[in-house]
């Protein structure tokens, strides 16, 4: 079985999802709790209806506030010995190692200055902005530009030039492995070539 890197969870999306699930969560318990009073009231008991629908509401958004708080462990990076793997909840792409022309290193703030951002995005940035991110230049993109924009946080990209903007705890940790296994260091060693066991190897020798 060829050797893999270990996982490397995206920090981008944990950050991103860390503020979005306790937001989430307490306003699907508000939502579910408010389904109580709905209840005793007397038009609520002719019409049942409306705590019922109140209560689904809270509950759906309580599953969904859950839903994104297990996602932060479904994005991650992991090398191979001949791709990179990018996994996200709504994506799973193989990067083979032969599109990458090169791995830089870059702050955060300076592939995406937070004064050019605005709501949300700005506050992720201004968390994260000091954080070392691999920028994997490659010489054409795996899969159509707009497909990957779709499906991955604009964070990925710093301009429109085939890449990616890899964020994780371990930079130089990743960096190391990705570049081993790039470079075949870490690749078993080929086995020893067998010695000729032809007909004409047997054939015996005439001297001089």
């Amino acid at each position: 079985m060829a050797r893999r890197g270990r996982r490397y969870p995206l920090v981008v999306y944990r950050e991103i999802l860390n503020r979005w699930w306790p937001e989430t969560l307490a306003l699907g318990l508000l939502l579910a709790a408010l389904a109580w009073p709905l209840y005793k009231d007397p038009l609520g008991q002719s019409q049942p209806w409306r705590w019922q629908g109140m209560l689904l509401l809270g509950a759906g958004i309580t599953l969904c506030a859950l839903l994104l708080l297990a996602m932060r462990g479904m994005a991650y990076v992991q090398t191979f010995p001949k791709y990179l793997r990018l996994t996200t909840p709504f994506l799973r792409l193989n990067i083979s190692h032969k599109r990458l022309r090169r791995s830089t290193t870059a702050e955060m703030s300076a592939l995406f200055p937070p004064k050019q951002t605005r709501g949300w995005k700005r506050d992720v940035l201004l968390s994260l902005g000091g954080r070392t991110a691999i920028v994997l230049e490659l010489n054409g993109w795996p899969a159509p530009a707009w497909f990957l924009r779709a499906f991955l946080s604009s964070f990925f990209f710093k301009d429109k030039t085939p890449h990616f903007v890899i964020l994780v705890n371990d930079w130089m940790s990743f960096s190391s492995e990705l570049e081993s296994l790039r470079r075949g260091e870490s690749a078993a060693p080929p086995s020893s070539r067998k010695p000729d066991q032809s007909i004409l190897s047997r054939l015996p020798r005439k001297d001089g």
